[in-house]
């Protein structure tokens, strides 16, 4: 099996430290808001990694964190605390804030097909490892006290900089009049701070630096350890991770224990974009998972979406393309029916060539369209006659164990429902028309009302939520 490696920008034969297990951490979601599409990009490719590490016989443990502090708006400790900001714009505890959306979170991941992690760590529930590990990078002396807070020191660490591939020497493109005048280099970063970066910090805890909160790329370090160990297989992430958070990760973990790499295998996946760029929460206007429900999409038609391209490309998001996509797994499913469907004789392996190629694109850098198109290709020769169906449907089943796209059970869902575009549009209509109605009542203060509609749809498999942002719903699959 081919990983690439973004540590040394090469294909490599993936080869656990420990033969059999598989040592895997993903970087989470900091939950402050909704994850938006090209969010959610990253934790399909974590899903597919692990899929197909497993399908090849590894325990796979796989590790996923839940930042709920410390991530500030600029990943180089700049400007304001994420989730900080979003409690104060809604009016709300920081940690209602995080539940609501963590919860928000899961139940996107849940409606499209991603296994859950084995182990989900909020960071505020981990602040004592935090602690711990940043003692260790402080007895190694690679920290410096400047304004109160607790910085790591590059120049001390040789190899800083070989996750992004610049110099220590580089000029850095940070010179607006907020940089912090506390660093002694621009790439500094903070392992702890005190209340002399925010004096209303909601969350603060006692520490040997005083009383403050950790910098975020500790985080990841001491949680992945704790959970991991000091040297594990796979760290994962979006590209917008490698200049300055796993940088930094890879900084303070090998200056704690001395131990290189930290890490042997960096998987990164590329952006979403728009037309306009690369979507952001910043920026506004970003498109959530429900966005695509309200308009009558199905989440696996942005999974199958998602699956036409290769993790390390660049995906341009249209509609017009989620319609292709949408298209196209309709007929997957419809086309699994109909093999379903025929008369199941005899025992021919004519689906082994297929299967093979499949799991040779999959251990090829987890190369989804290849292994689409030989999906496609035995399904085209099944059709045919040319394979017997039993021995189609057995492997197209071990094809979606790795694609998780749920194909016999949309195939049999859709054979029941006969569900046309209209009809679905008619149904999410009803829905909407009924939340509004809830709405009305609530604003009413008729909540014996509003309970009854919520408890009505809820009969029908429709979960209500209410929460910062307004009233979401969500069909239970």
């Amino acid at each position: 099996m081919l990983l690439y490696n973004t540590l040394g920008r090469e294909l490599r034969e993936f080869m656990p430290i420990e033969a059999g297990r598989v040592g895997f951490y993903g970087c989470g979601p900091t939950v402050y808001n909704y994850a938006h599409i090209g969010n959610l990009r990253a934790y399909v490719t974590h899903d597919i990694l692990a899929r197909t590490l497993r399908a090849r016989g590894f325990d796979v443990k796989h590790v996923m964190n839940i930042t709920d502090v410390g991530h500030l708006t600029g990943d180089n400790d700049e400007g304001d605390d994420k989730m900080l900001k979003s409690a104060e714009e809604r009016g709300r505890d920081v940690l209602e804030i995080a539940d609501f959306y963590t919860k928000a979170f899961f139940a996107d991941t849940d409606r499209l097909n991603i296994v859950r992690p084995t182990i989900v760590c909020k960071a505020t529930e981990h602040i004592d490892d935090m602690i711990a590990l940043i003692r260790r990078i402080e007895a190694n002396g690679y920290t410096y006290s400047a304004g109160g807070n607790l910085y790591f020191d590059i120049t001390k660490f040789s190899n800083y900089g070989k996750m992004a591939m610049f110099r220590l020497d580089e000029q850095t493109s940070e010179t607006r009049v907020d940089a912090d005048g506390n660093k002694r280099n621009p790439r500094d970063f903070v392992l702890w701070f005190t209340k002399s970066k925010y004096e209303n910090q909601a969350l603060v805890w006692d520490s040997p630096w005083g009383r403050g909160y950790p910098g975020w790329h500790i985080e990841c370090s001491a949680m992945s350890m704790k959970y991991l160990g000091e040297q594990f297989d796979i760290h994962a992430g979006g590209i917008d991770h490698i200049a300055i958070h796993h940088t930094n990760e890879i900084a303070q973990s090998e200056a704690a224990t001395g131990k290189t790499p930290c890490v042997k295998n960096w998987v990164h996946n590329e952006f979403l974009v728009l037309d306009r760029g690369k979507m952001s929460k910043s920026t506004g206007g970003f498109l959530t998972l429900q966005t695509l429900v309200d308009r009558g999409y199905d989440p696996l038609d942005y999974r199958y979406f998602l699956l036409g391209a290769h993790y390390r490309s660049q995906l341009q998001f249209s509609f017009e393309a989620l319609d292709g996509a949408k298209n196209a797994r309709r007929s997957l499913c419809d086309r699994v029916r109909a093999l379903w469907n025929k008369e199941r004789k005899g025992e021919m392996d004519g689906a082994a060539p297929y299967l093979e190629k499949f799991n040779a694109a999959m251990d090829s850098d987890l190369s989804t369209p290849r292994a689409l198109a030989e999906l496609f290709g035995l399904l085209k020769d099944a059709e045919k006659d040319e394979i017997a169906p039993s021995a189609a449907l057995t492997a197209i089943s071990q094809m979606d164990e790795i694609l998780g796209l749920n194909i016999k059970l949309s195939a049999e869902s859709e054979e029941t429902a006969g569900a046309s575009d209209s009809a679905s549009m008619a149904e999410i209509r009803s829905i909407e028309e009924r939340i509004a109605e809830r709405a009305t009542a609530k604003r009413a203060k008729d909540f014996v009302k509003a309970d009854s509609i919520r408890a009505e749809l809820k009969e029908k498999g429709i979960v209500v939520e209410d929460g910062p942002n307004g009233t979401i719903w969500r069909k239970l699959i």
